[in-house]
């Protein structure tokens, strides 16, 4: 009998998925000491599976030696036959050392045999069934529900938690937006707690990233469909730089959380937890959380706790993460270009090298605008809430409390003050805000700073008198100006209906908690005036949807929606229309 070789990768795909499974079951429900063993010896049957599926692909292809996955296989099969050694030889649960207790590290290896088993799986994307923007949808909703299932185990709670609540959370965690029916620190679990901070971090880059990514590492290539496809969700120019956008994309959130989290760590003092354990894990919780701009807090109070509102250094760290989020992936790539050029220029010898827009126009919009919104937020604040909010600082503290406030609304969601204290006009300005939110291709939400742009450029160049809108020597297309007035429309649109339809459901909330509840659900922030988890059921699904809508954007999903129609090659005569 021949020997079928993608029937017998697909067996092993499955036998890794039920691993997988296996894995969640193990931390999700009680397990009694029976089937504890049944599931760890299960495990090791998935670790061999594993090993025998890559010595086989390696047996039948010997140049796959020469792809840089060689290196991660290599490890990853010294690392799983060490494993076997300590199962036979020392014994579950490998009592001899503490890093491997009751076999953490078993399930991480069962977790990389997951991840290299789906990455060679042959799937070719087709965009008749689904086009781009239907198939970026469709990845979220997939997450949003697997995570609300997954915090609806018994041991993702303390006391259990409703369908709708864990729907809610989960809806929050993948849209990054940090708003919460229930006290995140006090509710969940760490299991719970890391189901969390896992559907942000796949929520802040989206799981094709991941998917594609890992897909084209280990098997060295694609599909030209399947180019198309990422070329379109990453924005890149050509179809050769769409995995080398997709590994910045994966190295930069990594290497920023990752440093963050030392940071963050060297900010806190070790009183404030139980041990060593729960420390580092705040730190990586929060280091993932900033930098997807997701709000979420392990806090009760977020940073508002007594023990974390002065400490001033947590709070640049944490500004600082949010920050480099909320520019955008091609920026912050953009501008780490800028400053090697820069180096290289100081550092040659002899002529300098003169390599004109290194700093692109994208880049210098978004860069000033950023600065630009966040200086004059931080005055506004700093004046506005000097004696209210900031009048338990003093001199830094209330410098440092100033400019987290002013920049935390643009869809970080983290609060070092009373929100709910804040005065009428500051509140007015955290609207707006809010509104404009991060910056293009980020994890952050809002209409864009770049769209904020664009519409001010445009009202200067109509008071100027011109037909065109243009900056540094370069004119903005038609394309890019439409584009931010439809985002500015259908945000309006999509705020405005929830606004009316919340008020409807929930008539005895204030009008203002409503509205600032609606900004911050459709530009992702996750501020709140503290009418989250008492919102009415109907409340609670008019929420869940304006997260959605804003995290993909109104303007994704009606692209999404509407069927394209074909190019010709005429146009109507023009015509003006009346406008004031």
């Amino acid at each position: 009998m021949k020997f079928n070789q993608n029937l017998f990768y697909r067996i092993v795909f499955i036998i890794s998925l039920a691993g997988l499974i296996a894995i969640v079951s193990d931390f999700g429900f009680y397990q009694t000491n029976f089937y504890q063993k049944i599931l760890d010896r299960f495990y090791f049957f998935v670790l061999g599976i594993g090993l025998i599926s890559t010595f086989s692909r390696y047996f039948q292809n010997r140049d796959l030696i020469k792809r840089k996955a060689f290196l991660f296989d290599l490890i990853s099969i010294v690392f799983t036959l060490w494993l076997y050694f300590m199962y036979l030889f020392v014994g579950v649960p490998f009592e001899t050392d503490l890093m491997l207790e009751n076999p953490i590290w078993v399930k991480f290896a069962v977790l990389f045999t997951f991840i290299r088993e789906f990455s060679e799986l042959k799937i070719n994307y087709k965009r008749t069934v689904l086009n781009p923007g239907q198939l970026f949808i469709v990845s979220f909703l997939f997450i949003i529900f697997i995570g609300s299932f997954l915090l609806k185990l018994p041991n993702a709670t303390y006391t259990g938690i409703s369908y709708l609540d864990a729907l809610f959370t989960s809806t929050s965690a993948v849209c990054v937006t940090g708003l919460a029916v229930v006290d995140t620190g006090t509710h969940f679990t760490l299991f719970g707690q890391t189901i969390i901070m896992i559907l942000i971090q796949v929520g802040g880059l989206g799981i094709l990233t991941f998917a594609s990514y890992f897909s084209y590492f280990f098997k060295g290539g694609t599909t030209y469909e399947n180019q198309l496809v990422l070329s379109d969700m990453t924005s890149s120019k050509t179809l050769g730089e769409v995995f080398s956008t997709l590994k910045h994309i994966i190295l930069i959130t990594f290497g920023i959380e990752f440093f963050s989290a030392i940071l963050i760590y060297s900010s806190i003092g070790s009183d404030n937890f139980h041990t060593h354990s729960d420390q580092l894990f705040f730190s990586a919780f929060h280091s993932v959380s900033a930098f997807c701009n997701a709000g979420f807090s392990t806090l009760s109070n977020s940073l508002y706790e007594s023990d974390f509102r002065y400490n001033y250094y947590l709070q640049l760290v944490i500004m600082l993460t949010f920050v480099l989020g909320g520019l955008g992936f091609p920026i912050v790539v953009n501008i780490l270009r800028f400053i090697r050029y820069k180096l290289i220029t100081l550092i040659s010898v002899g002529k300098p090298i003169y390599r004109p827009w290194v700093l692109n126009l994208n880049s210098r919009i978004t860069l000033i605008t950023t600065l630009s919104i966040s200086l004059v937020a931080f005055i506004i604040f700093y004046f506005l809430e000097y004696n209210n909010t900031l009048a338990e600082h003093n001199g830094l503290g209330k410098a440092v409390t100033a400019l987290f406030g002013a920049t935390t609304p643009r869809t970080a969601g983290f609060n070092s003050i009373d929100t709910a204290a804040l005065s009428l006009p500051t509140l007015m300005m955290v609207f707006l805000l809010m509104w404009i939110g991060a910056s293009p291709q980020s994890t952050g939400g809002g209409i864009k700073t770049s769209t904020f742009a664009i519409a001010t450029l445009n009202i200067l160049s109509l008071a100027k008198g011109k037909s065109r809108i243009e900056i540094f020597r370069r004119e903005i297309a038609d394309i890019s100006v439409r584009r931010a007035f439809a985002i500015i429309s259908l945000s309006l649109i999509v705020i405005g209906f929830s606004i009316m339809a919340i008020s409807a459901t929930d008539p005895e909330k204030q009008l203002i908690s409503i509205a600032f509840e609606c900004f911050s659900a459709y530009s992702t922030v996750g501020l709140s005036l503290g009418i989250t988890s008492a919102l009415s059921v109907y409340g609670k699904i008019i929420i869940i949807i304006v997260m959605f809508l804003g995290r993909i954007s109104m303007l994704s999903f009606v692209i999404a929606v509407f069927r394209k129609i074909k190019i010709t090659n005429y146009s109507y005569p023009k015509e003006e229309i009346t406008i004031n």
